[in-house]
């Protein structure tokens, strides 16, 4: 794994000392009063903004708060017709096997630590701006962390606004505690004025960031800002915006497409030519930087006869639907999906590093996700033998950008054909013509497979009923499964001031 210096340990304790409070908004930080500043040290401001790229490493499902871990995997993957829950049909039936069959309601417990994960990292990204404000430095450099800092809090909100549509728009420390109690930090804001702050976030990070190759790895860069802006715009069909950006990532000469489509998900692929933006995880100041249950729950899972050393539990796993969508001859299809041996000759699978994974008649499934494997012997990790191994997560990368710029085109009546068709020739497909908004649609759902896009675009499309319930899914019902249920736990906690989304 290659080092970064923007990490540290996750949730590190920062010199700031804050605490948390009662009623809907505990997820928000308010500072004490004294004490060591980034008035009074400069030093500080770049540990606040470490602060809070490391936040993004929450995977605490089941606990305190969730942003990319098993609860993330859940509503991102799982609950689209790209995978199905995996494992046996009573492992983790609560929650995920109700996500995934459209049988959740608003006390799923990954609902809500998806929430508390988010606003946790939120109040870390408006603990860090109030201080930046303050900051004793360079007026460039404060305003480039300010702008990763807007970019993250931008990017958790479009994460939030896309599972839950509208939620309350917490875009400063609260004064004191009564303040936190007021319905600033309590009453949901429309999901229109969500987005618009995200802009605004975006924007701003898109002005004062500077380019990939002027950037350190790991950080927030005006490419990467400008790409989740245009996505933002894409999801709202604002597509002269979208190709505008996209066009402008384009013409950077930042970003290229890798030659082999495999290597993007190994170590040797992270932060390559393609990356726009990464979740970085690794060796670094002696910790194995990894998110909880990220490769763990996804890893190949023994069964049947046993008796080998398993990957993991066995979650996350890709459908016969998503199998049978590829083209003949699409390379993508066997990096995307572990296919088990199910012929009866007992010959194994051989993954790419010389790892044999056993037949069927030893292996829970039969369809696992590649994108989340990772060697034990040709990367390099802290503590080899922990099944949970770091594995940086891709959020943004060039082969998104010529899909949206293609999709943008289609709507304006530009030139769709070239980037759809680079995408196309790196998967060792044959070019489009005239391409279609199915063309499109089907290039980024085999393109992107497992990647966490699949449900939201369906949703952003107008798709996801239909999709569904064709899919077997057939528990989705239009008009509420399109978001996830607001927790209950927020709703008691607010006093019944956050209200629930339609038919939970």
């Amino acid at each position: 794994m290659k080092r970064t210096s923007l990490l540290v340990k996750p949730l590190i304790a920062l010199a700031i000392i804050s605490f948390a409070f009662s009623c809907s908004s505990s997820f928000l930080e308010v500072p004490l009063q004294g004490g060591i500043t980034t008035s009074n040290d400069p030093a500080l401001a770049q540990k606040l903004v470490t602060g809070v790229y490391s936040s993004l490493l929450q995977g605490d499902s089941w606990g305190n708060g969730d942003v990319h871990g098993f609860a993330f995997l859940s509503v991102t993957n799982i609950i689209s017709d790209d995978a199905d829950k995996g494992s046996t049909p009573s492992d983790q039936a609560v929650p995920v096997g109700d996500i995934d069959n459209f049988t959740l309601t608003s006390t799923n417990k990954f609902c809500e630590t998806l929430w508390s994960g988010h606003f946790f990292s939120i109040g870390m990204a408006n603990q860090a701006l109030a201080q930046l404000s303050i900051a004793t430095i360079d007026t460039t450099l404060r305003s480039q962390l300010i702008g990763e800092v807007r970019f993250i809090r931008g990017y958790l909100y479009f994460n939030m606004v896309r599972m839950f549509g509208g939620v309350p728009l917490v875009l400063r420390v609260p004064k004191d505690a009564t303040d936190a109690n007021t319905d600033y930090f309590i009453v949901r804001a429309t999901a229109s004025d969500v987005y618009a702050a995200i802009g605004q976030d975006l924007q701003y990070a898109t002005n004062h960031l500077p380019l990939k190759s002027k950037s350190a790895v790991g950080h927030a860069t005006k490419g990467a800002a400008q790409t989740l802006l245009a996505k933002v715009n894409m999801y709202q069909g604002k597509w002269d915006q979208v190709l505008a950006l996209t066009n402008e990532v384009i013409a950077s000469g930042q970003y290229q497409l890798v030659p082999d489509y495999s290597t993007i998900w190994r170590q040797a692929g992270d932060n390559s030519k393609e990356s726009i933006f990464e979740i970085e995880m690794g060796s670094f100041n002696n910790d194995n930087l990894d998110i909880d249950n990220y490769t763990v729950c996804q890893g190949v899972r023994v069964g049947g006869k046993g008796g080998w050393d398993d990957l993991g539990w066995g979650f996350n796993n890709p459908t016969t639907d998503l199998a049978n969508v590829y083209e003949i001859g699409d390379l993508r299809k066997n990096s995307t999906i572990i296919f088990i041996d199910n012929s009866g000759a007992h010959k194994g699978t051989m993954l790419w590093d010389g790892f044999r994974i056993p037949s069927s008649d030893s292996v829970q499934n039969l369809r696992y996700n590649y994108k989340a494997y990772t060697s034990r012997t040709k990367e390099q990790f802290a503590n080899i033998g922990d099944k949970n191994r770091p594995k940086n997560i891709h959020i943004l990368r060039y082969a998104d950008v010529l899909l949206m710029n293609a999709e943008a085109a289609l709507h304006l009546g530009g030139d769709v054909a070239t980037p759809l068709n680079s995408v196309r020739q790196r998967a060792g497909l044959l070019p489009k013509a005239n391409p279609t908004q199915d063309d499109i649609w089907q290039e980024r759902r085999v393109e992107l497979a497992m990647e966490h896009d699949r449900f939201w675009d369906l949703v952003r499309q107008g798709r996801a009923a239909q999709v569904m319930i064709a899919s077997g899914k057939i528990n989705f019902v239009a008009g509420k499964h399109e978001l996830l249920p607001v927790p209950n736990s927020q709703i008691l906690l607010s006093g019944n001031k956050i209200t629930q989304n339609p038919n939970y």
